[in-house]
């Protein structure tokens, strides 16, 4: 079994533009926790959406080429095959749309919060097989 790829796509705004003319690094961020957030709410029950929460621990991200104003950026999400505990590493590409290549590429550990308590919660088996592709 595989997991699923999510996709998201951004337009590159004017707003997301630093000093030297590209995409400021912080919004590969966003658009990472965004297209994560998107992938967790189309894959979990409302049920799980409402008693679970997630949290970055970790983000490593390598920048291979630069997005500019004008750029469609596709944004390609998928989770590791299996959960350690509470923990789960997220993948992220981040595509110029058309684009071979990937401008950034992420990598990123989310860990499983109880929604009420906020205590960490192993991630159930159940939800592990919602991101999964047969």
């Amino acid at each position: 079994m595989a997991a699923e790829v999510f996709t998201l796509n951004f337009p590159v705004a004017s707003a997301d533009i630093d000093e030297l003319g590209h995409v400021n690094n912080t919004v590969y961020l966003r658009w990472a926790q965004d297209a994560a957030i998107a992938h967790w709410r189309a894959r979990a029950t409302p049920e799980m959406v409402a008693a679970l929460v997630w949290v970055v621990t970790r983000h490593e991200i390598d920048y291979r080429s630069a997005l500019e104003l004008g750029d469609d950026v596709e944004v390609r999400t998928w989770v590791d095959q299996s959960p350690r505990g509470p923990l789960w590493t997220r993948f992220v590409d981040i595509h110029k749309q058309g684009g071979a290549k990937p401008s950034a590429q992420i990598k990123s550990d989310w860990c499983l919060l109880d929604a009420q308590t906020r205590r960490i919660k192993r991630v159930p088996a159940d939800l592990a097989q919602r991101f999964m592709t047969s």
